[in-house]
Order: structure tokens, then C-alpha cells, then sequence
């Protein structure tokens, strides 16, 4: 029996309700910590956290589940969980490396994965921003803000001078922000690949609704189980490796050139994933956990 401790802002969520769930029925104990309420105290030999004016003591595991707006204070909360050497199923510094979409993109180019064609500037100069569309192979192309989630701050723009108006618009807001090819034969679709501790666990294809071009079931997209290729599953597994990261959501394109990295999400949502494939993905969960809590040095 472990002690796991789900950071998380609300307990209600369908993905948090759905790890106690799953933890609860392999006999674990567990407690859910609102990482933004926790006061951390860093002192030599010694870092601890309080929750509720309580030190947290006795956890074994901890499975983080933080928002991007939680992004910086919901990462030192999980580093120092890694400082008193309590496993975290999400590392910090993978968890970091995964929000920063132009690192990211960066990492996994550099390992060699497909990824559409992207580019970034940060001056509103005319000839750079005819730069940046050229980089990507013209119009039209997909603009996306660094900080954005679930499908907000991505704007499709149709032709060149739309392209160079929002692009403009978002630098003279001194808004970070990648230009990103637009892969027309992908139709409003993407896959979703759920990958645990190296091995993908369940995957669904996503359609955007008529009009849309954002696949997102936030924005009214829908989800069906699919088979994925070796080479899809190949990308999933290497892209979340290449991250760092335990547990990933890695959204795929369908290219004419092979599967195309879209996002790799650090704390996917189980709603969707579960309700399209039928699958335990807590469950999956939970035994990551167990395996490395109970797998580790000296036990």
C-alpha cells in the first residue's frame, strides 16, 4: 500500500477523480494537494512542504497534474517533492522543457522527428515577418502563442496578408508565438498517443467540427479509436523519451512525409482518451507509479 499525492487544483476533474479511483482500488491512500496552496520550505538537509498548515509526511509517490497558467510555482512544488526524494511521475525539468513549445520543437528536431515547418521572430520589422512566412513555405499557415492551451491563441490564416497582419498584430503585443506550416492533407485531424513510462496505452484520432480547424474536443472536436502505424507509435514513444517525460500526451499529424510532432503535453486530459477507447489510462497510471515505488534502490 502506497501513500500517493495527486497535485492537483480540483478534485472534481474528470482526471483527478479518475486517479484516486484507480489508485483507491489497488488499495493505495490518497490525497489530493492544491500545488498553488503549498508553502515550501527549502532549509539545508531538510526541504519540506506544508499543505492546509500541515507538513506533508509519509508521501511514497506523487502524480503531478499542473495547469499551464501553474506552470512556474507548480514545478517548485514538484522539484521539491524531488528534493525529499519522493518519486514524481512527471519529472520538473521535463515538465519545464514540455511547455516551452520552441524548445521543445527544438528537442525533437534535433532527435531527428518529423515536425511541421516552424518559425519564430521577435521583430515586427516588414522584411522579418516576410522571413518567418517564407520559413514555413508561404501561406497559409498556422500561428500559435507559446503560452496557449487547448486550441486558444491558434489562429489559421488563409493567405499571405492575413498571415503578415496577425503575426504584426501579436509581435507589437510583444506576444511570443510560432508560425507553423499548415498541413492540408491532415483535413482537421490529428491523433492523440497516450504514452506511460515508454509504451503507449491507448490513442484516438481527433476531428475538428465543420468550420474548424482545430481539432481540440475543448472546441467541439470529436474522437474515435484508432491503429496506429509502427512509425506512428515509433514518434509517440521517441518523443516523449526525448522530453523526459513519464507520462505524455503526443499529438501526431498525419503528413504526406510521416507522422508530423504537433504538441507533446505533459498533463493530457484522461476525459477524452478514456471515453473514446474504453481504456483503464488511470489504471496504466497507477502501475507506472507502483512500479517505480516499489522497484527503487535499497527497497
Amino acid at each position: 500500500m502506497m501513500r500517493i499525492a495527486i497535485l492537483s487544483r480540483n478534485k472534481n476533474l474528470y482526471s483527478t477523480k479518475r486517479l484516486i479511483e484507480a489508485a483507491e482500488k489497488r488499495g493505495h491512500e490518497v490525497m489530493v494537494i492544491d500545488h498553488m496552496k503549498c508553502v515550501l520550505a527549502i532549509e539545508q538537509g531538510r526541504p519540506h512542504i506544508y499543505f492546509d498548515g500541515k507538513e506533508i509526511k509519509g508521501v511514497n509517490a506523487v502524480i503531478p497534474r499542473i495547469g499551464a497558467s501553474a506552470t512556474f510555482y507548480g514545478t517548485a512544488v514538484v522539484r521539491q517533492f524531488e528534493m525529499m526524494k519522493i518519486f514524481t511521475a512527471v519529472e520538473s525539468q521535463a515538465l519545464v522543457r514540455s511547455r516551452d513549445k520552441l524548445r521543445s520543437l527544438q528537442i525533437l528536431a534535433r532527435a531527428g522527428l518529423g515536425i511541421p515547418k516552424t518559425a519564430f521572430a521577435s521583430s515586427p520589422k516588414d522584411k522579418d515577418i516576410d522571413s518567418v512566412i517564407d520559413a514555413i513555405g508561404g501561406a497559409p499557415c498556422i500561428i500559435k502563442l507559446l503560452e496557449g492551451t487547448q486550441g486558444i491563441g491558434v489562429i489559421l490564416a488563409e493567405n499571405r496578408k492575413a498571415a503578415k497582419s496577425v503575426i504584426e498584430a501579436f509581435l507589437k503585443l510583444e506576444a511570443n508565438m510560432l508560425v507553423q506550416e499548415f498541413i492540408s492533407e491532415a483535413k482537421g485531424a490529428d491523433l492523440r498517443v497516450f504514452v506511460v513510462d515508454g509504451q503507449v496505452v491507448g490513442a484516438m484520432k481527433r476531428q475538428a467540427k465543420d468550420g474548424e480547424f482545430r481539432s481540440n474536443i475543448h472546441r467541439g472536436g470529436s474522437a474515435t479509436v484508432i491503429k496506429l502505424t509502427a512509425e506512428e507509435r515509433a514518434t509517440a514513444i521517441k518523443a516523449s523519451k526525448k522530453l523526459g517525460l513519464g507520462i505524455a500526451g503526443v499529438d501526431l499529424l498525419q503528413s504526406s512525409r510521416g507522422p508530423l510532432v504537433m504538441e507533446v503535453n505533459s498533463s493530457p486530459g484522461l476525459e477524452g482518451i478514456e471515453t473514446a477507447t474504453g481504456l483503464d489510462i488511470a489504471g496504466k497510471i497507477i502501475e507506472y507509479v507502483e512500479r517505480n515505488e516499489f522497484n527503487k534502490p535499497g527497497d
